[in-house]
């Protein structure tokens, strides 16, 4: 499990007090995918572009294929209102889709504001898993690990622990699963990882415990590469908190 000095727990600090000045209930993705990286979490490869030039510039650096996605502080669920385009493979189809999204989620949304869009790796299909945290009223907050995508949406395949939890609770969440042998390697899937799966679950929970202004935390997807692996979505939903005595 990572430990952070306070110079980096300041800068998460900052990035949920600026949300929250904001009147934002929710972390942008590209500030969630920062805050998950500080805590040692990986993800996709990101950057944010200010406009269409930016974003093609960007996806050069990044490599092609990548993944667009708008940033606005209107839109949290950004693929129920066309504000995603998946495996671009050259500028002109960065360009293309930055006019397409901005049109599409305006439909939804005329008032639209948009910050830009962010530009991310597309990464391989692989087997995918979901770190979730929840602040319950009675318990505080509260680590869930499952199979990712429509497995957790239709088979409900998940482990619960309340925080904090030691590297043994980390491993029994994930052996505790249905899927568990997916995880182990199924036809041309690689093994996951379970040292950094382990290490994951213990970072978001870390998250939990160092900002009560955080509510939930949904990794979702997180794909598993053998040795590697990226949580490609990111969502960090906010409340206003006091911070106990002592914290950041």
């Amino acid at each position: 499990m990572v430990e952070l000095g306070m110079d980096e727990k300041e800068k998460g600090l900052k990035l949920i007090r600026k949300a929250l000045a904001e009147g934002r209930k929710f972390l942008l993705e590209h500030e969630a995918k920062t805050l998950c990286q500080t805590f040692g979490i990986p993800t996709t490869r990101f950057k944010l572009a200010r406009n269409s030039f930016e974003a093609v510039k960007y996806a050069e650096e990044i490599g092609f294929p990548v993944v667009l996605k708008i940033v606005s502080p209107n839109i949290i669920h950004k693929s129920d209102v066309g504000g995603v385009s998946l495996n671009l493979k050259s500028g002109s189809e960065v360009k293309e889709a930055c006019l397409k999204i901005v049109e599409e989620t305006k439909k939804h949304k005329p008032n639209l504001k948009i910050y830009g869009f962010l530009v991310e790796e597309m990464v391989k299909p692989s087997t995918e898993v979901i770190v979730g945290l929840i602040r319950d009223k009675q318990f505080g907050p509260t680590v869930m690990f499952g199979l990712g995508g429509v497995f957790v949406e239709i088979l409900k395949d998940v482990s619960f622990r309340v925080c904090p939890i030691t590297k043994t609770d980390a491993e029994e969440m994930i052996r505790e699963i249905k899927g568990y042998q997916l995880l182990k390697g199924y036809r041309n899937l690689p093994p996951a990882n379970l040292k950094t799966l382990t290490n994951i679950i213990l970072n978001t929970c870390k998250i939990g415990e160092t900002y009560p202004e955080i509510k939930e935390i949904d990794l979702n997807p997180i794909l598993v590469y053998g040795e590697d692996a990226k949580a490609v979505d990111v969502r960090i939903i906010l409340e206003n908190s006091k911070p106990p005595k002592g914290s950041c």
